[in-house]
């Protein structure tokens, strides 16, 4: 497990294709997964900018940021890198296939 920062996500393709050369599984942010490491999991960017769209809404409209309530995110994305598993040898359940959000074949 490799944790996400601005450092990882910098190098992130460089990370990906090291874990592949040792054989190592694992598991990031998305933008990891998308350069090539096995399963990525983490928020739902999009998902994330739209609710932050409504508290741009609100404030234009007059309401203070200090009495708009603070949130965490509620949706988060898991997407596998089917070619990464692969070449890896790796058999990904079907079960975690399903749950996925996205399988990058």
């Amino acid at each position: 497990m490799i944790q996400e920062d601005s450092l990882l996500n910098v190098n992130a393709r460089a990370v990906a294709q090291l874990a592949a050369q040792r054989r190592l599984p694992s598991i990031a942010g998305i933008e990891f997964v998308e350069a090539g490491g096995l399963i990525g999991y983490g928020v739902d960017f999009p998902a994330l900018f739209r609710r932050a769209a409504y508290f741009v809404d609100r404030i234009l409209k007059g309401t203070k940021p200090g009495d708009l309530p603070m949130e965490q995110p509620t949706k988060f994305e898991l997407i596998v890198n089917g070619k990464t598993a692969a070449a890896l040898g790796l058999s990904i359940s079907r079960t975690v296939l399903q749950r996925a959000d996205r399988v990058i074949e």
